[in-house]
This record gives C-alpha cells, structure tokens and sequence, in this order.
C-alpha cells in the first residue's frame, strides 16, 4: 500500500516551474525599477532649505536666515518659515518666495518666541518640503 505522492495525486503540470520563475522575476524587476525610480526623485529635489540662523527680535518678531538651493528651470518655489514659543506652539508663520542663496526673513509673532523652524520649500512638482 506504499503509494509515492505522484501516484496518489498525480504530478503537477509541466508549466507551472517556469511561469512560477517568470512571474516571481517580473515582480522583482518591477520592483527594483520602482525602487530605483523613488531613490533617484528623492535624491534630486528640485528645491531645498536650510536654517542657518535666527534671532528672537522682540515680542512680535523674530528674523531668520535660510539657505536655499533651487535647480535650474525650476518654477514656482516657495518657503515656509514658523516662530514657535517655549509652550511649542506656532506663533508666527511666514510664506515667501525664495531667491537662490542666502534669504534674510522676518517672521511677526503674535507672542514671544523661543525658536525658529523651517519646515521646508516647495517648487511645482515636489510636493514633499525639503
């Protein structure tokens, strides 16, 4: 009554190894192109920022110094900048429009501040601050 597993059902059909291959190396080849693609646009942004420096002026303002760095034919970037009290709560926030380099910015506060943040700058078709 000793049966082997092929007798007793049958072998499985011949194709089935190589499309299983197949199938499992088109599925890794999609996603390491997909991985390869993600690594490079994050790698490249077409703007980002820097906080070099900032000072609490006095109660209702604080001023920022921010390095920025645009690629060429980049359009319509634009920067982020909040004031943030002891309580860490936003305070102040200012929106512009950045210029290549160094960029000298003063943010109004409705309150003391303690610090300064940049969240990061956007340009069309980045839509993750950098």
């Amino acid at each position: 009554m000793d049966q082997t597993l092929t007798e007793r059902y049958a072998a499985p059909p011949a194709w089935r190894r190589p499309v299983t291959i197949a199938a499992v190396i088109v599925v890794a080849l999609v996603g390491l192109g997909w991985l390869a693609w993600a690594a490079y646009v994050e790698s490249n942004p077409k703007v980002q920022s820097q906080l070099v420096t900032f000072q609490v002026v006095d109660e209702h303002s604080a001023t920022a110094r921010i390095e920025v760095r645009i690629a060429s034919g980049t359009t319509g970037a634009s920067c982020t900048v909040e004031a943030v009290a002891a309580d860490h709560s936003i305070v102040g926030e200012l929106h512009f429009t950045p210029s290549p380099g160094t960029n000298d910015v003063t943010v109004r506060t409705e309150r003391i501040a303690t610090s300064v943040d940049v969240p990061g700058c956007i340009a069309h078709g980045q839509e993750r601050p950098r």
